[in-house]
C-alpha cells in the first residue's frame, strides 16, 4: 500500500460564533488506508469529517485539508478543500469524496424512492442514462446485502427498516467509486451479521479501487476489526493515535483506556419466579399480519397478507429480562408493538394475566403496567415540552387526582432515580431536551416510563445510539432499577453483547419466527440453530 498521503489535514480548527470546538488537529490518510476517528459524542469527530467537505453551516474554518485527487491538473499539486471555490467542491463531493451519514432517515429524501436517489448520483457524476442508472442502482443495493433489491429500489425511505435505509445510504455513497469515503457511524443501526457484510463489502471495494476510508465511530469493536490506524479524539483534541493493535493493546492516554474498558458488564439478580406466579407478559400463538397489495386484477378485489410475526410463544416472569434478538426485519419490533397493544394481533397475549381489550379503562390500567423506552430519545421526546411536562405527562392520565405540587415532586423523584438532579442541572424541570446529551436524554425517557410505577418496560434498542461509555452507564442504571424495583424488561436489540449482559431468557427471531429460545447462557454459549450460531459468531468476530 502506497504511503503517499491522499488527504493531509493540517492545523484544522473549527469554531462557531468565535468558540472553538476543534483545536488545531493534524492527521493524514494514504490511498487505500483505513483511519478510524474515535471518541464520544461531543468530541468533535463528526464536525471534523463534515468540515472537510464544508458541510457545516456557520462554521468558521482554518487550517488546510490537502486532497490529492484523481483529476489534479499537472503541476498544481494537491487541492486545499477548505479553500476551493464552492463550484469546484461540488464536483468533488460524491464523485471523489463521498460520505455516509449517520442517520439515513434524515439524509434520504422522503419524496423519492431510494432507487431514484441512487440513480441521480450516477446520472450526475457518471453521465449514465436513466435506464443504466436504475440498473446500476439495483445492483448496488444487491451488493450491500439488501433483500429483493429490485423491489426495494422502488420503495420510499419510510417503507424500509432502519438497517435497510442505512444500506441504501451506503449504496449511494459507493455509487461513483470514490477515492475517499467519509463514513460517519456507518453501521450503528445494523445487525451484527449485516455489519460484517458491509465491512467485507468496504474491504472488497477498497482493495479493488484503492479507496481510502475515514471511519467516524464510537464502536471500538468496529475499529479493531476494520481500521489500520486509529486517532482518539477528546474535547476537540486528538489525544492519541497510532496503529490499531498497538493502541488497543497498550493505550497511553487515560481517555483511551476509559473507552477500551467500557464493554457491557453483567450485574443482574438471578430471580427464581415461583411456579404459580403470574407472568408479567405471556404470549401463545401470537401472530401479526399486514395487508399488502396483490399483483394484477386479483389485487382489485382482495389484499394479500404479509405475516410479520408467526405463532410466537414466550413468557416474562416478574423481575426478569427477556432478550429478543434478530436482524432488521426479523419481526422483533413488531413483536414489541403487539405486546404493547399497539397492533392488532391473533393468538393469546396477556399482561399480568389480563388481555388487551382494544380500548377503554381496562386497557388504560394495562398501559400503566407496561411502559416503553424507544431507541432514539431525541425523536421520542417532544422538543416543545419541558422536562417537567415530559416526565410528568403519564400522571395526567394514570393519576389525574394529583395536584401540580404532587406531580412535580413525583417527577423530581423519578429523575433522581435515573441520576438527574437539580444539584447537577439548576432549573432542571424547566429545561428542554436539546439542553441534554444523548445519554441524559435516554435517562429522561426512562424517568418518563418509571413515573407511573410500571411492572414491565419494553426497551427498544435503548443503547444502540449511545457511546460505549454512556451505554455502559445506561445498562448499569437499568440493572440497578431492576434489582431495586423488581422490574421486568423486554429487551429488543441486535447487539448480542447487550443481551449477554442484561437478559435472563432470550428468544432468537428471523423472518417473523422464533427459531430458538431458552436461558441466555445456554442459547449464546451452546446455540442449537444454525442462525443463532451465525449471530453469535459474528458478534465474537468483532
Amino acid at each position: 500500500m502506497s504511503r503517499q498521503p491522499l488527504l493531509q489535514v493540517q492545523d484544522l480548527r473549527v469554531a462557531f460564533g468565535g468558540k472553538e470546538v476543534v483545536h488545531g488537529i493534524d492527521f493524514e490518510i494514504a490511498a487505500g488506508e483505513k483511519l478510524a476517528l474515535v471518541g464520544e459524542s461531543g468530541s468533535g469527530k463528526t464536525v471534523t469529517a463534515l468540515s472537510l467537505l464544508r458541510l457545516v453551516q456557520n462554521a468558521e474554518l482554518s487550517g488546510r485539508a490537502l486532497f490529492e485527487g484523481g483529476e489534479v491538473v499537472a503541476g498544481e499539486g494537491a487541492r486545499d478543500l477548505l479553500a476551493l471555490p464552492e463550484r469546484t467542491l461540488r464536483g468533488i463531493r460524491g464523485k471523489e469524496i463521498a460520505m455516509i451519514f449517520q442517520e439515513p432517515m434524515t439524509a434520504l429524501n422522503a419524496l423519492y424512492t431510494v432507487g431514484d436517489q441512487i440513480a441521480e448520483v450516477l446520472e450526475l457524476h457518471q453521465a449514465m442514462s436513466a435506464r443504466e442508472a436504475h440498473e446500476a442502482a439495483v445492483q448496488l443495493l444487491a451488493d450491500t446485502g439488501i433483500p429483493e433489491p429490485a423491489r426495494r429500489a422502488r420503495a420510499f425511505p419510510h417503507q424500509l427498516s432502519g438497517g435497510q435505509r442505512q444500506r441504501a445510504m451506503i449504496a449511494m455513497a459507493l455509487a461513483c467509486k470514490p477515492r475517499l469515503l467519509l463514513a460517519d457511524e456507518p453501521t450503528t443501526a445494523l445487525d451484527v451479521t449485516v455489519r460484517a457484510q458491509i465491512l467485507d463489502l468496504l474491504d472488497e471495494l477498497q482493495r479493488k479501487h484503492g479507496m481510502a476510508v475515514l471511519l467516524i465511530t464510537h464502536d471500538l469493536n468496529l475499529v479493531r476489526r476494520f481500521a489500520d490506524r486509529v486517532a482518539v479524539m477528546e474535547s476537540g483534541h486528538i489525544v492519541e493515535h497510532g496503529v490499531v493493535a498497538t493502541v488497543f493493546e497498550a493505550p497511553q492516554h487515560p481517555y483511551t483506556r476509559k473507552l477500551i474498558d467500557s464493554r457491557p458488564s453483567r450485574d443482574v439478580a438471578q430471580v427464581q419466579a415461583a411456579p404459580d406466579a403470574t407472568p408479567v407478559l405471556e404470549a401463545q400463538g401470537l401472530r401479526v399480519v399486514y395487508p399488502v397489495p396483490r399483483p394484477g386484477f386479483a389485487g382489485w378485489f382482495r389484499k394479500g397478507e404479509f405475516v410479520a410475526v408467526q405463532g410466537a410463544d414466550f413468557r416474562i416472569a416478574p423481575g426478569q429480562t427477556l432478550g429478543v434478538v434478530g436482524e432488521s426485519g426479523s419481526g422483533k419490533s413488531t413483536l414489541a408493538l403487539a405486546a404493547l397493544g399497539l397492533l392488532k394481533h391473533q393468538g393469546t397475549l396477556a399482561v399480568t394475566g389480563r388481555r388487551w381489550a382494544e380500548g377503554g379503562a381496562s386497557d388504560r390500567s394495562l398501559r400503566r403496567a407496561m411502559q416503553v423506552v424507544f431507541q432514539d430519545p431525541f425523536s421520542s421526546l417532544s422538543p416543545r415540552m419541558t422536562v417537567e411536562e415530559i416526565v410528568a405527562e403519564g400522571l395526567t392520565v394514570h393519576a389525574p387526582t394529583l395536584d401540580t405540587a404532587a406531580r412535580r415532586a413525583r417527577a423530581l423523584e423519578a429523575l433522581a432515580d435515573v441520576g438527574l438532579t437539580e444539584a447537577q442541572f439548576p432549573a432542571l424541570l424547566a429545561r428542554y431536551p436539546h439542553e441534554f446529551s444523548g445519554g441524559q436524554r435516554q435517562r429522561l425517557a426512562i424517568a418518563r416510563a418509571l413515573i407511573v410505577d410500571p411492572r414491565l418496560l419494553v426497551l427498544d434498542e435503548p443503547t444502540s445510539a449511545l457511546d460505549v461509555t454512556i451505554q455502559k452507564q445506561v445498562l448499569a442504571l437499568l440493572q440497578r432499577l431492576q434489582r431495586e424495583r423488581g422490574l421486568s424488561y423486554m429487551l429488543i436489540t441486535h447487539d448480542v453483547e447487550v443481551i449477554r449482559a442484561m437478559a435472563h431468557e432470550v428468544i432468537v427471531m428471523k423472518d417473523g419466527a422464533i427459531l430458538e429460545s431458552g436461558p441466555v447462557g445456554r442459547v449464546l454459549d451452546a446455540p442449537e440453530h444454525p442462525y443463532t450460531r451465525k449471530l453469535v459468531a459474528a458478534a465474537l468476530a468483532e
